[in-house]
């Protein structure tokens, strides 16, 4: 049987493990480093391995919760759910007597490993896109794998009416960006009504203000797009047709890279995932796309929402909300922690998101909420942080659940995930271990160690003791400023 070695190799290059010391990232970011190595050098076993759970309360989401049940992982893929299963003989066996088994936690909502959250120069900024600025060395993002999540929802930030496009990752701490990726995710981008793309509370002095300053303008500033949009299609679609029928004379219109993302909402090929609060401006969104005959996928926060349960649900719409998270600005302070579970009766899709790298570690808590507010079942409390959001981002065939075919992303908690006692064991994504608690407390002595020996190099050491002057460390953003209501001038740096 293959057992999960507890001693890893943690050399780096020198220089990124002094700028992991002088930025003041501590002791949980060399580890992680450790960590990256480690995915890194069992990646080429990955891929043939299996790995048999053994004895474990399987909580499927989907068809309910298995005691004493083994799961199967076999090339990357839950290859079976029961009892009594076989594997290989070259198999990682787990004993998981008295642990619980569920699906890896998917965040709807995030801006972690994002180093550029706004582009704020332009009301709507719909040719930018947030792959293009991905950190994968983000540490967050590993703190994130120790609390059982596993797949990101990773948007811009909520500055404008119209803002950049997003990108759906699985958290494969320790590799390239390109394998962050999740394959076959569809395309999104982040809308956002009221006070922030309005900037209310982003009026610098001697700043230009920027249109739109109103409700009104943020309406009309979407609906301006969409018609650019719809006529720009229709110059598009007149060339394809002549063309078609012959015609090789023709010069094709202008490529335009704002424009060509709405085209794809038109077409249903985009999903639109709208930052809001108020029930009126959910409405007007509502009003406004099928004005112009596309669907609103997800409104994100919509801490009114339940005001207008009724009209998201005719719409077809996603929210995507907080448990119990408000008043910390104006149009923030009408909710309610039962907002969840209003939408769920009436016929809403309903997950709850981070928006945060520091609640992103937590997301079994905030489901646990909800059978205090509203009286979700164990089961409905988890689909709102693993069916429900891998719905609402199209790539609920893959992930979400625990089925056979589905990928091996899953946790193993030492208690029930909705206990406030309960820890992640071990986290896969893809039938990979990304986190693995055993490993990281038997590092701990070594890193420890290594730290010591890097404060003792020269570039580390004080001026009065031989050293050069490090540079000044940038200020270490409290967790809540991640979320999409803070502005950070558009960069998170």
């Amino acid at each position: 049987m293959f057992k999960i070695n507890a001693h890893t190799r943690i050399r780096k290059p020198l220089l990124f493990l002094l700028m992991l010391n002088v930025f003041g990232v501590g002791q949980w970011s060399i580890q992680s480093v450790a960590h990256a190595q480690d995915a890194s050098t069992s990646r080429a076993r990955a891929g043939s391995t299996e790995t048999l759970i053994r004895n474990a309360t399987i909580m499927t989401v989907s068809h309910g919760t298995l005691p004493n049940t083994d799961l199967l992982i076999r090339n990357g893929k839950i290859s079976a759910v029961g009892q009594d299963l076989r594997a290989t003989p070259n198999a990682r066996v787990i004993d998981a007597t008295g642990k619980y088994v569920m699906p890896g936690i998917i965040d709807c909502h995030s801006h972690s490993m994002s180093d550029a959250v706004n582009e704020l120069t332009l009301s709507v900024t719909s040719m930018v896109r947030i792959r293009d600025v991905l950190n994968p060395t983000d540490v967050d993002l590993y703190r994130e794998l120790a609390g059982g999540t596993t797949t990101l929802n990773v948007l811009h930030g909520s500055g404008n009416s119209i803002g950049g496009q997003n990108t759906v990752v699985k958290i494969k701490y320790g590799r390239v960006v390109e394998e962050f990726i999740f394959p076959g995710a569809p395309p999104g981008i982040k809308f956002a009504l009221g006070e922030n793309p309005k900037r209310s509370n982003f009026r610098l002095p001697g700043q230009t203000p920027r249109y739109p300053a109103t409700r009104m303008g943020v309406e009309e500033t979407i609906r301006d797009a969409f018609t650019r949009a719809r006529d720009y299609k229709k110059g598009w679609d007149e060339y394809r047709t002549r063309t078609a029928r012959g015609n090789k004379n023709l010069i094709p219109p202008r490529r335009d890279l704002q424009l060509e993302p709405l085209v794809e909402v038109l077409e249903g090929k985009r999903f639109v995932h709208s930052h809001s609060y108020r029930a009126d401006e959910i409405l007007m969104l509502i009003n406004l796309a099928n004005e112009f005959g596309f669907k609103v996928r997800t409104f994100q926060h919509g801490l009114e929402a339940y005001k207008v349960a009724k009209e998201i649900a005719e719409h077809g719409a996603g929210v995507s909300t907080f448990a119990d998270f408000w008043g910390y600005k104006l149009e923030a302070y009408d909710a309610t922690p039962y907002n969840t579970a209003i939408l769920m009766r009436a016929g809403v899709n309903v997950s709850l998101n981070s928006d945060s790298d520091e609640r992103a570690r937590r997301l079994n808590i905030e489901a646990a909420k909800m059978m205090k507010y509203g009286g979700l079942t164990e089961d409905e409390a988890l689909r709102t942080i693993t069916l429900n959001p891998a719905q609402q981002l199209g790539i609920d065939a893959r992930v979400g659940s625990i089925d056979v075919g589905k990928d091996a992303d899953l946790a193993i908690w030492n208690a029930n995930p909705l206990s406030v006692y309960a820890r992640v064991e071990t986290t896969f994504i893809d039938g990979e271990v990304f986190f693995d608690r055993a490993q990281d407390l038997a590092r701990r002595a070594e890193l420890q160690a290594e730290r010591t020996r890097l404060e003792a190099a020269e570039p580390n050491r004080a001026p009065a003791q031989g050293g050069t002057t490090p540079p000044a460390p940038r200020a270490r953003r409290p967790a809540y400023t991640d979320d999409d209501d803070v502005w950070d001038g558009g960069n998170n740096r």
